[in-house]
């Protein structure tokens, strides 16, 4: 590594870049993505960052090191060995490779305005931070909606730690009758999760659902019969009653119950061996009912690079647990890099208050 090709505009934009990307990432106008690990988990240092500490610390959670291909729920051959060692590190990279580079010589030589200029420097920046962001957010929705997490660790091929997050069995739910189904009852399977949160001495205040599960809530004759009686319609054919849309069901859904459904429908592009797949991290068909916003926290430790800069690299930590860093290298060819190094994961600590409803499962 060696330093930067651009060090003058690195030493006036790049930390000011890193921070605005961030709270612009942080901030309530974050554009058509939003991540509800930002605003549902606090962050925690783990001062050690170590494995056993932070499980030690919330007392519903367990981990195992695991194939990346276990199924789940997780079977005893499956299972490479109990959790332990550092907290896994998730990372990205890009690089300007020479021709670009040599492009963006051109363009200075040529005294373009500095803001083409800083654009094409910068790029790769953003993309960095967010890259981390999204990882957050995949893992953080994978997790919520399946009591259980997989963090992949990037140093070591092929596995991951599966987090248990104990989501008590007696707090999960089947249905009666699938939901595809549209003489399926959804409000009944619903009020018996309700009852036992009542019955635990938890009030529901929002359930997290994707939306082909709320398309299915709306077809059913139930739901077609609540908003027909709630809108005023007159008479019993529900023939001509449409099905109520996302707002007439909440409407419904909290004049009846007291709670909100909150829309779960996010993708996330993921990149392995040069190939881009967009997939959905939130469990088709899984409810996640819950009695309040805050969900647990986004653990973190210190890097190692941080206590043990690299001569040359210009570094940036836009946030307590990201690091961005800028350099450059000459092997095979001239090239300059962007990096991004987070050792961070979602936990949630709450399990005991929350409820998950699956409705693809028959209860019983």
């Amino acid at each position: 590594m060696e330093e930067s090709l651009f060090k003058e505009w690195l030493q006036k934009y790049f930390s000011g870049i890193t921070v605005e990307v961030v709270e612009e990432l942080n901030g309530e106008n974050r554009g058509p993505q939003t991540y509800l690990h930002i605003t549902e988990l606090e962050p925690l240092f783990s001062v050690t960052g170590k494995w056993e500490t932070v499980l030690n610390s919330f007392t519903t959670v367990s981990a195992d090191v695991v194939a990346m291909d276990s199924p789940l729920p997780l079977k005893k051959r499956d299972r490479l060995s109990g959790a332990s060692g550092d907290i896994p590190k998730k990372g990205m990279h890009m690089q300007l490779n020479e021709n670009q580079l040599t492009e963006l010589d051109t363009l200075i030589a040529t005294g373009v305005p500095d803001s083409v200029i800083i654009q094409r420097i910068f790029a790769d920046t953003p993309r960095c931070i967010i890259g981390i962001y999204e990882r957050n957010e995949l893992e953080y929705l994978y997790g919520a909606s399946r009591g259980v997490a997989l963090v992949t660790d990037i140093e070591n091929t092929g596995a991951g730690v599966r987090l248990d997050y104990g989501y008590p069995e007696e707090n999960k739910f089947g249905v009666d009758t699938l939901w595809t189904d549209p003489a399926s009852k959804p409000f009944d399977d619903i009020k018996r999760v309700l009852d036992k949160a009542r019955l635990d001495g938890n009030v529901i205040r929002r359930v997290k659902i994707d939306p082909d599960t709320l398309a299915n809530i709306a077809a059913t004759e139930q739901a077609k019969q609540l908003y027909a009686f709630q809108a005023g319609f007159i008479g019993g054919d529900l023939s001509n009653v449409p099905s109520p849309d996302t707002d007439q069901l909440n409407a419904v859904i909290t004049r009846r119950f007291g709670f909100a459904f909150q829309l779960i429908d996010r993708s996330i592009r993921v990149q392995k061996n040069d190939v881009f797949t967009a997939i959905k991290p939130w469990k088709p068909g899984n409810l996640l009912f819950q009695t309040g916003t805050q969900m647990g926290n986004l653990v973190y430790a210190r890097l190692a690079e941080q206590n043990h800069p690299v001569a040359g690299v210009a570094y940036s930590t836009p946030a307590t647990y990201i690091l961005v860093s800028k350099f450059r290298q000459n092997q095979p060819s001239l090239s300059e890099h962007t990096t991004s190094q987070a050792r961070v994961f979602p936990v949630i600590n709450n399990a005991n208050a929350l409820y998950l409803l699956e409705s693809t499962v028959l209860e019983g």
